[in-house]
């Protein structure tokens, strides 16, 4: 795994050819972007299943794990994330295939760079679109004023501080994911912070929201509340 350390939207790339991984993994990060480089198909799935990203970039010749086949599984995992396909294949049934897989675009290469950078900014403000709110069971999480409220007017709306909505958009950006509590350490806190402050924030969001709002997954972590 490659990884560029720059503040910024975080981006998944998943492409086997180190040099074409290398070159793309400057240009993104010199546009501001955070990206991690996974050189196979399973470690791609590996990052898609247990970190947060804006945006996925996903080759289709990878080894151990097909680009398609990756895609598939991340979107049967409610991994929502928008995902640009890079392929050397142009037949129109490729671009075909790769789109009913659960991708948002779909680049041939060899490709413009230009094009390749303003094909990511879409996906990654499609991303800021979607993201705006997320569903928590029956209830919205509004990112921009940090609420939870209830469009049938069932509950009250709830304000959260900063790290309890961040814990909670964990969380609810893949629903069906079980974090551990050194991940959600990493994702949310500081580094000068304890897995006991995970428990804690868990502890103020079950206080404010009802405790079916977060699962604890006995022996593992937490999950967003499946009931």
């Amino acid at each position: 795994m490659l990884t560029t350390d720059v503040a910024g939207p975080r981006v998944l790339l998943v492409e086997d050819d180190r040099r074409l991984a290398e070159m793309v993994s400057t240009l993104l990060a010199e546009e501001g972007y955070r990206v991690e480089t996974a050189l196979d198909g399973q470690s791609g799935l590996h990052h898609g299943l247990t970190e947060q990203f804006e945006v996925m970039i996903i080759d289709r010749g990878l080894p151990v794990l097909e680009g398609l086949d990756l895609l598939r599984v991340l979107r049967e995992r409610a991994v929502t994330t928008p995902v640009l396909v890079l392929t050397a294949r142009s037949a129109v049934a490729d671009r075909v295939a790769g789109l009913d897989a659960g991708a948002e675009d779909y680049l041939v290469k060899p490709f413009e760079i230009p094009e390749f950078l303003a094909r990511v900014r879409a996906l990654h403000r499609r991303h800021l679109a979607v993201a705006a709110s997320i569903p928590i069971g029956a209830r919205v999480l509004v990112l921009a004023n940090r609420t939870v409220t209830d469009p049938r007017g069932g509950h009250d709306e709830v304000t959260l501080s900063k790290r309890e909505c961040g814990l909670l958009a964990i969380l609810a950006r893949s629903p069906r994911q079980v974090f551990t509590r050194p991940q959600l350490l990493e994702l949310v806190f500081d580094r000068a912070d304890t897995v006991g402050t995970v428990d804690t924030y868990v502890h103020y969001l079950r206080r404010k929201l009802g405790r079916e709002v977060i699962d604890t997954v006995r022996g593992v972590g937490y999950q967003l509340g499946r009931r």
